[in-house]
């Protein structure tokens, strides 16, 4: 049976980088891959961005009202056709995996899509994405996915004292805040520039003044 994975760590873990590996390694062997992220993620557009510099356009965007096993399926039978299109063998060409980047950033419901996508399509599906937001509170999409995915993994970093990061600090104007919207897509600011530094809890509470949430 197909599983839904998901892999998750702090900021700066490595998450896109093993994402953009995964899918150059069933490539490599002649498989067929499908790549998503949400659309609220409006770093890189429309690609995937590793902070290692590699790129990749994705398949497609999910919104935050979208049916994301709709849009799956409707990816996958393009797949299916370029491959009858390419006069492939007679074997069936289908798509070996779907991977999905910033998972944290999908609905409780969105989730459940992926799930439906590995039990009932038989697809497994690899989400990559953080626990948890600026103030240590769990976003929706991973909250469900540490609820039902099959396996769990985490990508491991360290904060800037050595010790392993389980936080992300949220800098703005060079200070850390501690208080503000869930969602602020580092880079992405109009006066200025919000950025994020993984943290273990030793350094996270030395900077909230002691305050989780």
């Amino acid at each position: 049976m197909a599983k839904l994975y998901f892999r998750y760590g702090a900021m700066n873990s490595g998450k896109s980088t093993a994402l953009l590996q995964a899918a150059y390694n069933y490539e490599e062997r002649g498989q067929r891959v499908l790549l998503a992220k949400p659309e609220i993620d409006t770093k890189g557009a429309s690609q995937i961005e590793s902070r290692l510099g590699m790129t990749r356009d994705v398949d497609f965007l999910i919104g935050s009202d979208d049916d994301a096993r709709a849009m799956f399926l409707r990816e996958r039978e393009r797949v299916r056709n370029e491959a009858q299109d390419e006069l492939l063998p007679s074997e069936p060409v289908d798509v070996a995996c779907l991977l999905i980047d910033e998972a944290q950033f999908l609905s409780a419901e969105q989730i459940d899509d992926l799930f439906r996508i590995a039990v009932l399509d038989g697809i497994p599906v690899m989400a990559y994405g953080i626990r948890n937001d600026f103030r240590t509170q769990a976003f929706p999409g991973s909250a469900r996915l540490l609820a039902i995915a099959h396996s769990l993994e985490e990508l491991k970093t360290i904060c800037r004292c050595g010790r392993k990061a389980v936080f992300n600090g949220r800098i703005i104007g060079g200070r850390f805040v501690f208080d503000g919207d869930q969602v602020a897509i580092d880079g992405a600011g109009d006066e200025l520039v919000t950025t994020y530094e993984s943290l273990c809890g030793n350094c996270y509470l030395e900077e909230s003044g002691g305050r989780l949430g």
